[in-house]
């Protein structure tokens, strides 16, 4: 697989449901992230306490994606995030939109650099995305 097959196959997945997750990263994965709470920087257990953080609050937690540009081994990903909370069962909503750049090695994501902000009632957050062809 290409490095954009990779990370769209990735972000097709619903990131609490779906089994395997964490094979998708690199062992030695780091993410650089730049979120409006501040800056975090997470490697392979850090996005494993994450993800099961996620599953504690939300039903589902789906990426939707917009744009997925390649660059040999680099992928950049625009996608706004639609969750299905604990709270609210019925009903899905943004959560945030990101713009993530990922290096893929050895068929993983390796090092991704990502930077998010909350979704908001704007229109962009209501649109539903067009399926992004590989």
């Amino acid at each position: 697989m290409s490095a954009k097959e990779i990370v769209k196959t990735f972000y097709d997945l619903d990131l609490v449901k779906d089994d395997g997750v964490l094979s998708y990263y690199h062992k030695d994965c780091k993410l650089n992230w730049n979120s409006s709470k501040g800056f975090r920087e997470l490697d392979y257990k850090g996005m494993e306490n994450m993800l099961e953080d996620l599953k504690k609050s939300f039903i589902s937690f789906k990426p939707r994606l917009s744009h997925l540009l390649e660059d040999g081994n680099m992928v950049t990903a625009r996608y706004t995030v639609y969750v299905t909370s604990i709270e609210r069962p019925k009903k899905e909503d943004p959560l945030a939109h990101f713009i993530t750049i990922w290096e893929v090695k050895e068929g993983k994501l390796y090092k991704g650099y990502e930077i998010s902000q909350l979704a908001d009632d704007s229109s962009e957050s209501l649109n539903s995305y067009a399926e992004i062809k590989v």
